[in-house]
This record gives structure tokens, C-alpha cells and sequence, in this order.
């Protein structure tokens, strides 16, 4: 694990403090449906499997690790944070964070060698990359590995996660759910910064974050 990213995990990890949003908002939002699948790396983040075979994701983790990566995020020039999501349902609110936060995004396909071609038109030197699926958005991951940088990733059931250096459990599948994860995430750094005070300040509301269908 980068020591940026263990340093942060050590220090924020929560003791048993209220959920950033109601329990409700996550479970009626899919957060924490998983696949059918499941990697043994995401064991520690499984809560059950339902009796449809789908594995279901803890979402007080999930909630946790919200906490650990918008803290860590917030360290950083937001311009030097590299958001990625090829996802279709990833797009939309992978934009709007990326303009709500400051970040750089690569929406869609993900041009190979934009982290390590320095000749290309589009290359790209974040210090820190967020990826919305580690196996949809594989081609930056392996660049961001090879450039030596952190890896925050939304790993849901089926992720193997040895190269995401700090896993946010969600469902990164779902419309909902992704621009739930990708909402909060936004207040929560804008937060940590000091950008807006209190959850109530933050005006942008899921809804602008979700992909039409």
C-alpha cells in the first residue's frame, strides 16, 4: 500500500460514529449490491450473500472508507487528481465531480500511454489516479502502477484489488449507486477542505450526478 494511503487509513479510520448519510439513501440507492461473483480479496468488505446469489457489500465499510479517500483526495491539488471511468453509467458523474472538485477526468476510453508517453497530445501527470472500476478501467490502472502513483478505486464484489492502494466498496455498476458513491465523495472533500462548511452548504444534489438511462 502507497504510505500516503496507509498513513490516511490509519489515522481517520471511524469508531462507530453516525453514517455520512442515512442508511436508507444507501440501500434504496444499490450501494450495497454486489455481483454474483466474488473475489477473495473483497471478502473482508462482504456482508452476506443474498438468496439470489448476489453478495452483499457492508456499508458501514462502505461509508468508512468514503471517510478514509475523501480525506486522502483532499491533500492534494485537485488538479493533480486523475479521475477514470470507461463505465457507461461512470461518465456522467465522474464529469460532474471532476467540475464540482477540480479534478482531471478521462471519461470513455482511455487513451494507452497517456500516463507514460510523454509525446502524446493528451499525456497526463496526475500524482494520484481514481478509478471507478479497477477491471473496466484496467489500461490506467497499469499505467498508474507503472508511474508509481496512489490508486483509490470503487471495487465492487468481483474486483481483485491488489493494485488499488485504497478500495471504496460500492456497487460500480448501477446508475444510482455511482452517482451516490460520486456525490458524496464530492461533499465530503469539498468538506475536508473547507470549502463548504456543513453537508447542508453542499447545493448539488444525486440527482445532477446520475447518468440518464
Amino acid at each position: 500500500m502507497d504510505e500516503a494511503v496507509a498513513e490516511t487509513t490509519t489515522t481517520i479510520e471511524p469508531q462507530g460514529q453516525q453514517l455520512l448519510i442515512p442508511e436508507e439513501v444507501y440501500l434504496t440507492s444499490g450501494v450495497h449490491i454486489g455481483t454474483q461473483q466474488k473475489s477473495a480479496d473483497m471478502k473482508e468488505f462482504i456482508f452476506k450473500i443474498r438468496t439470489d446469489g448476489l453478495y452483499v457489500l457492508d456499508i458501514k465499510k462502505t461509508d468508512e472508507r468514503i471517510r478514509v479517500a475523501s480525506n486522502f483526495l483532499a491533500k492534494y491539488d485537485p488538479s493533480k487528481i486523475l479521475l477514470v471511468s470507461a463505465r457507461q453509467y461512470g461518465q456522467k458523474p465522474a464529469k460532474v465531480f471532476a467540475k464540482i472538485v477540480g479534478t482531471s477526468v478521462v471519461a470513455g476510453r482511455f487513451v494507452p500511454g497517456s500516463l507514460t508517453n510523454p509525446i502524446l497530445p493528451n499525456f497526463l501527470e496526475p500524482e494520484v489516479i481514481f478509478v471507478t472500476d479497477p477491471a473496466a478501467d484496467e489500461q490506467a490502472l497499469r499505467e498508474a502502477l507503472s508511474v508509481g502513483i496512489p490508486i483509490v478505486g470503487i471495487c465492487d464484489a468481483n474486483n481483485e484489488t491488489r493494485n488499488v492502494d485504497l478500495v471504496i466498496p460500492s456497487n460500480n455498476k448501477g446508475r444510482r449507486a455511482l452517482a451516490t458513491i460520486y456525490w458524496l465523495l464530492a461533499r465530503e472533500i469539498l468538506k475536508a477542505r473547507g470549502v463548504v462548511k456543513t453537508d447542508e452548504d453542499f447545493k448539488s444534489t444525486v440527482e445532477e450526478f446520475e447518468a440518464s438511462l
